[in-house]
């Protein structure tokens, strides 16, 4: 298969590299200069409509969409989500050819506040935020496009570079215990993991589910979390009253039922693994 990862940041690039070996990887960016050797560069943007049906004219079988903003506000998010859908929507009618598949990364925050109910892809789409409007927004360009489509929805994604919750525990801030404050995360590897492992479920001539919660199996109070942290840290902590606008648990069964097994089941062999490569 030949596959077109646009955007192609971290968390494509980490799924290129465990497909490369069998399928044909093409890293789609404004500057593609920088991916290693095993992903071929095309050059160009999401929204950028002429190019766009250029690059799918090149007959690619799956088209992995990992965008990122380029700020945290609702113009860069709908630059970079809604405007991209739109576009691919737009192209898809124009081109010669286009993808039998379309894995496009979302995030739970479409599912609202949740007041620390569990939530799984059948549970209401109540976004609160702008990110989660405007990403429900895409979802459902993509939702409507006229080939397979499945909406991957990450949690908080952590891993190499993306360490903002050690930094926090480093500076010694805590949360409390009451009221509870949930926490859904991802290894970035198992990002990777799960966009490969769709790919290859495709690939294989498997059926595929439209929505995919992408999160680990081990829903976590901030308070628990970060003691057990600050355990590992030898560090100590001081409460802090934040107010937390998402609280809910995510369920990962439908995921774990596609036979998708974990490298990092729970934030422990995570932030363990961070904790470890950590300077000594």
């Amino acid at each position: 298969m030949k596959i077109l990862f646009a955007g192609c940041g971290d968390i494509g690039t980490r799924t290129a590299s465990r497909l490369a070996a069998d399928f044909d990887c093409f890293g789609f960016k404004r500057n593609p200069q920088t991916l290693p050797e095993f992903i071929s560069p095309l050059v160009g943007s999401m929204t950028d409509l002429d190019r766009l049906v250029e690059v799918l004219n090149q007959d690619f079988d799956v088209l992995v969409a990992t965008l990122t903003p380029d700020g945290f506000n609702p113009e860069a998010y709908r630059r970079a989500y809604v405007d991209s859908a739109k576009t691919l929507a737009s192209a898809m009618t124009l081109a010669s050819s286009v993808p039998k598949l379309v894995i496009w990364v979302s995030s739970t925050s479409v599912y609202g506040h949740c007041n620390g109910d569990w939530v799984d892809e059948q549970s209401p789409t109540t976004a609160q935020s702008f990110s989660g409007k405007l990403l429900l927004e895409a979802e459902q360009q993509i939702a409507a496009l006229a080939c397979t489509t499945v909406i991957v929805r990450f949690s908080g994604i952590y891993g190499p570079g993306r360490t903002r919750m050690l930094d926090q525990i480093v500076a010694g801030k805590g949360r409390p215990a009451q009221p509870q404050q949930w926490s859904n995360r991802i290894y970035s590897e198992d990002c990777a993991g799960v966009l490969a492992h769709l790919v290859r479920e495709f690939g294989a001539g498997k059926a595929l589910e439209s929505v995919y919660i992408a999160t680990d199996s081990a829903p976590v109070t901030q308070h628990d979390l970060r003691i057990w942290l600050a355990q590992q840290l030898d560090v100590e902590l001081q409460d802090e009253i934040v107010e937390q606008k998402a609280i809910r648990r995510c369920s990962n069964q439908r995921l774990l039922d596609s036979g998708y097994q974990f490298l990092y089941p729970s934030y422990k062999e995570g932030y363990q693994s961070l904790i470890d490569a950590l300077p000594k």
